[in-house]
């Protein structure tokens, strides 16, 4: 009597379409982990509700460019050629390097994909400028310039656990 083997079948699954997104939003979040932990700052009591900072204003008086624009237009502005880091059909990624700061630029082809992407670096906290299908990740004392060179709103996505110094 002879016995027939199973098939063997791959345990390694491939992700649907609808998962990329979402993939593609935490990698990039977890790219963003270096730059927040070392630039991140204290906690300086605005956005605790909601983990938002309140709006300010949007307009870019020195950009003189309509949003959404892409990583190597937001870098021109603010000084920098951005070196690409991920292009990705959910987001590309640039870092700078200035004498001042390293930062990233990461914009989006849908406004979608940069809500699912600060959903996802809310993990880790930290503030962003935040524009049109972009997100710039630099030190909290650089953004108020960068949002002067850029238009766009500060936000503060609180973190998960406690918080540095506190109880």
């Amino acid at each position: 009597m002879s016995q027939q083997q199973p098939t063997a079948r791959s345990s390694r699954r491939t992700p649907s379409r609808a998962h990329r997104p979402r993939a593609l939003a935490a990698a990039g979040a977890l790219i963003v982990l270096p730059l927040v932990t070392a630039c991140g700052g204290g906690d300086d009591g605005k956005g605790a509700a909601g983990g938002k900072a309140a709006p300010s204003v949007t307009a870019a008086p020195a950009a003189g460019v309509v949003a959404p624009a892409k990583v190597e237009v937001i870098a021109g502005l603010t000084g920098c050629k951005a070196k690409i880091r991920i292009d990705a059909d959910e987001l590309r990624q640039g870092l700078c390097h200035t004498k001042k700061a390293d930062y990233l630029i990461t914009t989006f082809p849908e406004e979608k994909f940069k809500e699912t992407w600060l959903e996802e670096a809310r993990v880790y906290g930290g503030k962003y400028l935040v524009g049109t299908r972009w997100v710039v990740s630099v030190k909290p004392a650089l953004l108020e310039s960068f949002r002067a060179k850029l238009g766009g709103t500060i936000r503060e996505l609180r973190g998960i656990g406690p918080k540095p110094g506190g109880r």
